[in-house]
């Protein structure tokens, strides 16, 4: 009987001490889960972007399941433009884009009607030539939604000058948002907008001082109805990381002071290439979350999942609700 009594009791012993472990298990994941859903930021399409150190430039058209994104080598000597569908509720394998893959290309953007695609190239002008020149705003067209873009198009005189423009953002109206460095004006990036007047861009126009400082202030999303938009800025006063997200509203035909879109959004690292569609705001991060344990690696399996998970500092694509956002 004595030797019953001590059998269950060791039974009993061992089954409380994996209950213990397990309750200490629990609450972490359950603690992970809560925060990651706290913080609002997720990984998008994290089976295709975790398998990429550089991603960046997203874009993706008013049904979501047609998007494009620029891939580019770890050093950035190779900048590919690069589609994306969605099948069967799943996004597909990352294809390179008809017109992309010889030159640096980068920088996409998709018309509020889908019909367009802007993008940066340093592509010759003339097609019977070889030389690359500076960064130009290109772009190429369809029919429709699923017809094939034609051949790229430089998108010429006024906007394209002999110095580097980048990142283009259209509104329904045509206006044409983007960056350049003019020597003149003694500054940095800034973001300049051309009107759409018959069917030709005027002369490009600076945005105001609630957008634009003496620093740098890059990668333009303008809303299609222009009533707001979002922009990265550089090692601004208020900035949590490098290169913080801001967003500035259109009052009255005034840009108003740009405000920081907070640490929900924005993180130590670099927050960058913004785009909204239905609600959710997609933009490029260098954020970084990973931790040392308390008792430092032994496991290399351990380290190396720490080492490549999503937000390890690589460039990568993430996705917000941004409605609480706009509507503020």
């Amino acid at each position: 009987m004595k030797l019953i009594n001590l059998l269950l009791f060791i039974v009993s012993f061992l089954v409380l001490i994996s209950c213990k472990e397990k309750e200490t298990i629990i609450p972490e994941t359950t603690t992970k889960q809560i925060e990651t859903t706290k913080n609002g930021v997720q990984p998008f399409a994290e089976h295709i972007f975790s398998k990429f150190t550089n991603v960046r430039d997203f874009t993706i058209n008013s049904e979501e399941n047609e998007a494009y994104f620029t891939l580019q080598s770890p050093a950035r000597e190779l900048s590919v433009i690069m589609k994306i569908e969605k099948k069967a509720n799943e996004w597909q394998t990352p294809q390179i884009c008809n017109f992309s893959g010889k030159y640096t290309d980068l920088e996409p953007f998709l018309s509020p009607d889908n019909l367009k695609l802007f993008f940066v190239s340093n592509r010759p002008i003339a097609v019977d030539s070889t030389n690359t020149k500076d960064m130009d705003i290109w772009y190429v067209e369809r029919k429709t939604k699923t017809a094939a873009w034609s051949k790229p198009k430089n998108i010429g005189a006024p906007i394209n000058t002999e110095a580097d423009e980048f990142y283009p953002s259209v509104a329904t109206n045509g206006n044409l948002y983007f960056t350049t460095i003019k020597k003149e004006l003694a500054s940095e990036d800034d973001i300049f907008m051309s009107k759409w007047k018959n069917n030709a861009y005027s002369e490009p126009t600076i945005l105001g001082e609630g957008v634009n400082t003496k620093g740098a202030e890059y990668n333009a999303f303008i809303a299609p109805d222009e009533s707001y938009i979002i922009f990265g800025g550089w090692r601004r006063p208020d900035a949590l990381g490098s290169g913080d997200m801001y967003i500035s509203k259109n009052v009255d035909g005034k840009w108003t002071t740009a405000e920081n879109l907070g640490k929900t959004i924005n993180s130590k690292g670099m927050e960058f290439c913004p785009f909204v569609m239905n609600g959710t705001l997609y933009f490029t991060s260098r954020r970084s979350n990973v931790t040392m344990n308390e008792d430092g690696f032994s496991d290399a399996e351990e380290l190396f999942s720490e080492i490549n998970k999503y937000d390890n500092g690589a460039s990568r694509i993430y996705q917000v609700d941004f409605k609480t956002f706009i509507s503020q």
